[in-house]
């Protein structure tokens, strides 16, 4: 792997669009199809060296083993990956080869494990109140720790669940926390990670009290831990925006749950403002919260060494979290009138994806157009995109 380094000029790193171009590989599947792709690590140019931890939640699609590459193409230092797909109940076991190449791609790219947060998947619900339904919750969740362990990885991030409107707060909580215990005693080292939510309706972790309480009734400490969540927090009430409101986040956090318990934050703006209960998602510096947000995080010590992850729009285009990954990188340090460059560098991008195109890649032909679906039965429309739904129960299973 290639020696580290940090740049100079933090609004050059912004503001340049072009990715490594690295030389690729295509691997052939018996049925001679395309399975995966290997890219040599020194092809890659040289990540940050930041004590801040700033990468993004990658796909692992062709085998789990490419988020490792997805992660070193866009120069993240962290990222999040789904083990299994995060719609289903369950997946087909991992191969030992694809547990030996993840391991092997993991080291040769020089990524700690302390540094990678895998996401549970969006359909568990431990804290549903029906023990069946509650069983296949934890049947699923218990899979997740049990494929990470396989894998090497040392964090498990999820959703604590809901009450469904069927239980008190305080019951649901007992119920995720029984589950926590059963699962630890089935497994051995992952450390599972609750994660803070929107606070809307019956979704538990809009409170530090929340987590608090669960972790309460932990029985192995040093088997939990939370990751905040930027986005969910301010939705939540919590104003991240000035100093001020950051130190008294940082110390309510402390004094309810306590910052040992801190494994990683997922850092994304919030197109609604804050305490609107929803969790919008929007792209670094161009939401609701600000760039100056994320300037006092990536300036506070006490968010080394751990995980920061993007779950920002990315329309796609690796670009886009690229640019996001080098503009808070360059965060750390950095004076307050750089942010306005921070900023313009990020919309540049953005607008571009958004818009279909790309800052490094070329034209592709045009698809021809497709047949007009019918439109959709009475209440059975589409679902919105992930980050567009996390405020409501829809995902949980009820």
């Amino acid at each position: 792997m290639p020696k580290r380094k940090q740049s100079d000029d933090t609004v050059s790193r912004i503001i340049e669009s072009d990715l490594p171009n690295p030389a690729v590989k295509k691997l052939k599947s018996a049925s001679g199809k395309t399975k995966s792709k290997i890219v040599d690590p020194p092809q890659y140019g040289t990540r940050s060296s930041s004590l801040w931890k700033v990468g993004a939640h990658v796909s692992a699609a062709g085998g789990i083993e490419n988020a490792i590459i997805n992660a070193a193409a866009i120069g993240a230092n962290s990222f999040a990956l789904f083990v299994k797909s995060q719609r289903k109940w369950s997946s087909p076991p991992f191969s030992e080869t694809t547990v030996s190449n993840f391991k092997a791609r993991l080291t040769d790219y020089g990524y700690d494990p302390r540094h990678v947060l895998p996401h549970g998947s969006y359909l568990i619900n431990l804290g549903n109140p029906d023990a069946e339904k509650r069983q296949k919750s934890y049947d699923c969740f218990l899979d997740d720790l049990q494929r990470c362990e396989s894998l090497g990885l040392l964090l498990y991030n999820f959703h604590p669940g809901s009450t469904v409107g069927k239980a008190t707060t305080d019951e649901s909580i007992s119920l995720i926390a029984g589950c926590i215990n059963e699962a630890h005693r089935a497994t051995e080292t992952v450390v599972t990670v609750l994660e803070n939510m929107a606070g809307a309706g019956n979704i538990i972790g809009g409170e530090f009290t929340h987590l608090a309480k669960i972790i309460e009734q932990v029985d192995n400490k040093t088997r939990v831990g939370v990751c905040l969540d930027t986005c969910h927090m301010f939705a939540a009430g919590y104003d991240v925006r000035t100093k001020e409101g950051w130190e008294n986040i940082v110390t309510d956090f402390e004094q309810q749950v306590g910052l040992s318990y801190l494994r990683g934050m997922h850092l994304n703006d919030s197109k609604m403002d804050c305490n609107s209960k929803k969790d919008r998602h929007e792209n670094i510096g161009m939401g609701h919260i600000g760039i100056q947000g994320f300037h006092h995080i990536l300036n506070d010590t006490r968010f080394q060494d751990i995980p920061l992850i993007l779950e920002t729009p990315s329309f796609e285009k690796p670009e886009v979290w690229a640019t996001e990954i080098a503009a808070l990188d360059g965060l750390s340090g950095a004076r307050a009138d750089e942010l306005g460059a921070v900023v313009d560098g990020i919309k540049d991008v953005v607008k571009k994806a958004a818009a279909g195109g790309s800052t490094s890649a070329a034209k592709t032909k045009k698809a021809p157009p497709k047949k007009p679906k019918a439109p959709p039965k009475k209440g059975k429309g589409r679902k919105k995109a992930k980050q567009e739904d996390e405020d409501s129960d829809d995902d949980y299973a009820e």
